[in-house]
């Protein structure tokens, strides 16, 4: 406990160090009006206070900086306490959590401001822009950075959570593809088994029938096509155990023949099947293809229900292709022959109708007259992919970026709206030291007013003046160069009825008095 805090003790000090260093040094470089000992140490100590609170209370810690500002100046703007509401600002961004609290003192910063410049100020429209810009791009501009900084942090923190979640999900799935693979293989074995123990049913009832054959070869021919069919439906009920549900999709493994294959083939076997295909097609399905692999399964399933349930039946097997997809029907009439034993149903027809309408495919199985009837349909498949959305924290990076971006416009224009108007009243309100030099006690105040220029200084530095003011009179104050963001020397001159009384020249800050020498002659 002691460690973090004095870790915490020294991280604030470091803090104050650095938000105190410009307060502390701009008067002496001359940045600043002089102030006196007591007003830089109350900015010290408000300061250090604001360092203190920064950690648990960043909203205070502005405020206490941002009435300082104020204090300071209506403009809110000084060289002594600007980075100090800057690095405020960041902090705010960087540890409140929510954004309401900030933008209502950022508002409340504003508005006394502006009170306070219609009130004291000397010249409240460039005062008010400055106030402006400052609260922009010196507070929300450093804001809204903490803020992304935060949210960075924060998107960096969820995403090894989110990493963490989808590596044990991954787990999970590739457990579960094991389970489904090894269903699919279930399902395949019983699809591919049921139909070759089917043919081999059907060739033994065709030996049993057969003539000239002797009767105990008949009743061999009647035991094989029994344990045939007996081999199916003890196929079926293991198969069922096995599988997981039963809505599996299509095998991986593809069929190894064509679909006009297997109905030869079957047609070889003793099953009453023949092929149609419309002429002029050409190859209906894709060889090695997604339709064909469903297709093959659902002609299988249905040449094994006709032999199973309907011995002896003719079966069609048709199939169409078309641009838009494939089809393929399979019908069968009426049995001729009596099933050797009743066969409970399957869920073979299930899988494939999940199978089939997976891919957006039709599926229809049921009774045709005095058969059945099973048709697929497989549209065909489009390998256009649509382009990825991009990640929700994308569209956050936008809309920091964009936040960030209309920030800095609007506050540049601002400053630099300020910065214009700022250097076009000091360049005129420049006296040039020669101008100067002309001027004489108790000339006309309008032979003077010739010389001076058309502005005078807004914010004169009564407080260096040498001596005191005449009483009564109305005095004036102009810059003696038109140097911008420095203390300058300055010409006070003053006026008691209509004729000029008094001239003085107030030293730049930090001089006290030590540069009037250059000045001396002109004070005559």
């Amino acid at each position: 406990m002691e460690r973090p805090r004095a870790a915490r003790l020294t991280c604030g000090a470091l803090l104050w160090a650095a938000l105190a260093l410009p307060a502390l040094t701009a008067d002496r470089i001359g940045l600043n009006e002089p102030r006196t000992v007591w007003q830089q140490a109350a900015g010290a100590a408000v300061l250090a206070g604001a360092a203190g609170l920064s950690r648990r209370q960043p909203l205070a810690a502005f405020g206490l900086t941002a009435v300082l500002s104020l204090a300071a100046t209506p403009a809110l703007f000084t060289v002594s306490y600007g980075p100090a509401l800057g690095v405020s600002a960041l902090l705010l961004g960087l540890r409140a959590g929510r954004a309401r609290p900030a933008v209502l003192g950022f508002a409340a910063v504003g508005i006394a401001g502006t009170v306070r410049i219609v009130l004291v100020g000397v010249d409240p429209a460039p005062e008010w822009l400055v106030m402006t810009g400052t609260l922009l791009f010196g507070c929300v501009f450093p804001w809204l950075g903490g803020r992304y900084w935060r949210q960075s942090r924060e998107l960096a923190a969820e995403g090894w959570l989110r990493a963490a979640r989808l590596e044990d999900e991954q787990r999970f799935a590739e457990e579960r593809a094991r389970l489904r693979e090894r269903s699919r293989i279930a399902q395949d074995m019983h699809d591919s088994l049921g139909h070759e123990l089917s043919l081999i049913a059907l060739r033994a009832a065709a030996l049993q029938v057969a003539p000239g054959l002797a009767g105990e070869h008949r009743a061999a021919a009647a035991e094989l096509r029994g344990a045939a069919a007996d081999a199916t439906d003890r196929l079926h009920r293991i198969i069922g155990v096995l599988r997981e549900d039963d809505d599996e999709p299509v095998p991986l493994t593809p069929a190894g023949e064509t679909l006009e294959q297997l109905v030869a083939r079957a047609a070889e076997s003793g099953l009453p099947v023949r092929w149609e295909q419309p002429a002029g097609q050409g190859a209906a399905v894709t060889p090695g293809g997604l339709a064909e692999r469903l297709l093959y399964r659902v002609a299988r399933e249905a040449l094994t229900n006709a032999a199973r349930h309907a011995p002896g039946a003719p079966v069609v097997v048709a199939v169409t292709g078309r641009a838009e997809g494939t089809s393929v029907t399979v019908t069968n009439g009426p049995s001729t022959e009596r099933s050797s034993r009743p066969s409970g149903g399957g869920t073979g027809l299930l899988g494939l109708r999940a199978a089939v309408t997976a891919v957006d495919g039709e599926f229809e199985a049921g009774p045709q007259g005095a058969g059945f009837r099973v048709r697929a349909y497989i549209p065909a498949q489009r390998t256009a992919t649509r382009p990825p959305r991009p990640a929700p924290f994308i569209h956050a990076r936008r809309r920091v970026a964009v936040g960030l971006g209309t920030a800095a416009g609007v506050g540049a224009v601002l400053v630099g709206a300020a910065f214009g108007w700022y250097a076009y009243v000091e360049k005129h309100s420049v006296l040039a030291p020669a101008a100067y030099a002309t001027l004489r006690l108790g000339a006309p105040a309008a032979d003077v007013e010739r010389v001076l220029p058309e502005r005078a200084v807004n914010d004169p530095p009564a407080e260096r003046a040498p001596t005191p003011a005449p009483e009564g009179a109305d005095c004036r104050y102009y810059r003696a160069s038109g140097e911008l963001f420095v203390s300058v020397d300055h010409f006070r001159l003053c006026f008691d009825a209509g004729r000029l009384v008094a001239k003085d020249v107030v030293p730049r800050a930090g001089l006290s008095g030590e540069g009037r020498e250059e000045y001396e002659e002109f004070s005559q």
